[in-house]
């Protein structure tokens, strides 16, 4: 079995949910008491968040870099970004490492590929769904055709996932007001969506 490491802690309300369904997915396939070699490398999220919303991509870079390697000296035999807004620099952690990033668009797409489905919505924060990083590689490496919501509706998507999911707050008005958008997307061609935060 193949060592997993997981660059967690953004936030660590997701990280539980990875750590989670791959243990629940190792004792699917393997039986018994079985569960998932891994090293996770959990980073302080308050220092992320804070240098994503200065716009400080070339610090946050260098920490995720550092996590990377950390794992791979560790003894990590892949590795997986717990985040998707944190895929931003997944190829420059990549080119740090000697083992692979496994991205988390690829699976994803693959998915929705199989699915016959080609246009799609993305929900996550305004770094997801605004810049090029994840939807760039729908579009380029799957002909994928990728909408996101109006500005105002992506900044209230974005808004509670840093005010209320991240610090593990379910709210049903939010939940409503995530639907609602959902349903917006649809109206405009939507055959599917892409929850792009592991949080939501």
């Amino acid at each position: 079995m193949k060592t997993i490491g997981l660059i967690g802690g953004m936030s660590w309300e997701s990280s539980l949910l990875y750590y989670q369904i791959i243990n629940q997915r190792v004792k699917e396939k393997l039986g018994g008491h079985h569960s998932a070699k891994s090293l996770m490398y959990s980073v302080d999220f308050d220092e992320i968040k804070t240098l994503q919303h200065q716009g400080k991509w070339d610090e946050a870079t260098e920490m995720m870099i550092d996590s990377a390697r950390r794992l791979q000296a560790g003894g990590a035999d892949f590795i997986i970004i717990c985040t998707n807004t944190m895929h931003k620099m997944a190829k420059e952690v990549q080119e740090s490492t000697e083992i692979p990033l496994l991205h988390i668009a690829d699976p994803t797409a693959n998915a929705i590929v199989k699915d016959g489905i080609r246009k799609v919505a993305l929900l996550g924060t305004a770094f997801t769904m605004e810049q090029d990083f994840y939807k760039g590689r729908l579009v380029e490496r799957f002909g994928l055709e990728v909408i996101v919501p109006d500005e105002t509706d992506r900044m209230i998507i974005h808004d509670i996932i840093y005010k209320e999911l991240c610090l593990g707050i379910i709210n049903d008005e939010s939940k409503q007001t995530y639907l609602n958008i959902i349903n917006k997307l649809s109206q405009q061609g939507a055959e599917a969506i892409i929850l792009g935060c592991t949080e939501i």
